[in-house]
């Protein structure tokens, strides 16, 4: 199965249509009423949150095993957490955060000149997934490559603003950076040798790739989603979330909490790759993003992800008697095919992909 070249119908943009329809959104983006926000089950109380781990305590020899221990628990229960104290300035934090919401209030021609397609989804979008007449999420978006260098092109990144490229690939090394880190952690914490994962993924040859997203003010935030319900394919992300307007929602149990960030924190969230990996040990837990009335929000995520032709399935010192392999042996390009075609939907992929013929 190969993903179409061209999209199934005309793309509109959702920042047009935001601008555009003051009082009621388009029958395409009207989601079914067991998907809507404010109709779903929320069993947790609005104070609660996804954990906040200080990863200056792995440089701290009297903290270091207390901090393992709390990366380990929210990857075994929670599968997401936040990270302060990660290594990247608060600086660089505002200015990737920044210079992509100027871009997205740049000339729609501007923006235009980078339209993508389903091929790679690189360039400047608004949908996921490739079948005609589907619900559509309320976001635009941009995607662009950073890792392997040989999809790498500095062409199919924004020359508007001016600084754009220049932060992005300064933001972007440090995230890489981190993920080298954060591989480190989650492979001392399943027992394996610490470069065990980074080896899983392609030693240094892996994958990196952005997905800015963009979500409009939506005259009706309750009845729609600006990104519906998903895990995330890959093996590991790294959000850089709006400061000041919340929107992401992680499931916990029947219902829903809804992230509150703390300053200049990055929010790490276990793909599926990492849950194949570990044989379902870590958890990659579904998510999605509410829009609201009042307020546009931007939020850059981060795919550190298996080098693509690589074969994933679950580590053999994972595998044991009573708890064999989960899961099959699956390249992460064929997996990922899955959502690219289909587009979120929830945990089905990690089920569905694994399931379908090689």
């Amino acid at each position: 199965m190969d993903c179409p070249r061209d999209w199934p119908e005309p793309i509109v943009r959702v920042q047009s249509l935001s601008e555009s329809c003051h009082d009621a959104i388009p029958e395409r983006y009207i989601k079914p009423p067991e998907a809507r926000p404010l109709l779903a089950v929320d069993s947790t109380a609005n104070n609660a949150n996804i954990p906040l781990i200080d990863l200056g305590g792995l440089h701290d020899d009297s903290l270091r095993e207390t901090t393992l221990g709390h990366v380990l628990e929210a990857c075994r229960e929670w599968g997401f957490f936040m990270v302060v104290n990660h290594g990247i300035s608060d600086e660089l934090l505002d200015r990737a955060r920044e210079v992509w919401r100027q871009f997205f209030h740049q000339p729609m021609a501007v923006k235009q000149a980078y339209a993508n397609s389903p091929k790679t989804y690189e360039g400047y979008g608004s949908r996921l997934g490739v079948e005609k007449g589907a619900v559509l999420d309320w976001s635009d978006y941009y995607y662009l490559h950073y890792l392997p260098c040989n999809l790498r092109d500095f062409n199919k990144w924004p020359a508007l603003p001016n600084h754009l490229r220049e932060v992005i690939g300064e933001y972007s090394a440090e995230i890489v950076r981190l993920g080298g880190v954060m591989l480190k952690i989650l492979s001392i914490n399943l027992g394996l040798s610490e470069d065990f994962l980074q080896n899983a993924f392609g030693g240094s040859d892996i994958g990196a790739c952005l997905r800015v997203n963009f979500y409009p003010k939506c005259p009706q935030p309750d009845l729609t989603l600006g990104l519906s319900s998903h895990s995330d394919p890959g093996g590991m992300t790294f959000l850089l979330p709006d400061q000041n307007v919340p929107g992401l929602q992680v499931r916990r149990g029947d219902g829903w909490i809804t992230v509150k960030p703390a300053p200049h924190a990055l929010i790490v969230n276990i793909g599926d790759q990492i849950q194949v990996l570990s044989n379902a040990i870590y958890k990659s837990v579904e998510h999605r993003v509410i829009v609201n009335s009042a307020e546009e929000r931007i939020s850059l995520a981060y795919f550190y992800n298996p080098k693509s032709d690589l074969l994933i399935q679950p580590a053999k010192e994972l595998v044991t008697p009573d708890r064999p392999a989960l899961y099959p042996a699956m390249t992460f390009d064929e997996y990922r095919l899955y959502i690219r075609t289909k587009g979120p939907r929830g945990k089905s992929q990690l089920g569905e992909s694994l399931k379908s013929p090689r």
